[in-house]
């Protein structure tokens, strides 16, 4: 006799099931108020976005910085009319 494997989905605990997948998407388009996110993957989430936003501002600190609008008295080198 097999066991049956462990799963971390949603679709083997919904109730009102017939056993395939159409019938589990169906049930979660008409009722989306039922279906959550786990918290360990709500958890991990957060954890990627706050590692990505601390990346990015180091990115930004260790950048060289440019003048994006310089000032319009110095001497334009690239020989376009000011």
């Amino acid at each position: 006799m097999t066991r049956k494997k462990k799963t971390r989905s949603l679709a083997d605990k919904v109730t009102i099931r017939t056993g395939r997948r159409k019938d589990y998407k169906k049930w979660r388009h008409e009722n989306p108020d039922q279906v959550t996110s786990s918290r360990r993957f709500v958890a991990k989430k957060q954890q990627q976005r706050k590692l990505q936003a601390v990346r990015k501002l180091a990115r930004q600190q260790s950048g060289q910085s440019i003048v994006i609008h310089p000032d319009k008295g110095s001497d334009n080198s690239s020989g376009e009319p000011s």
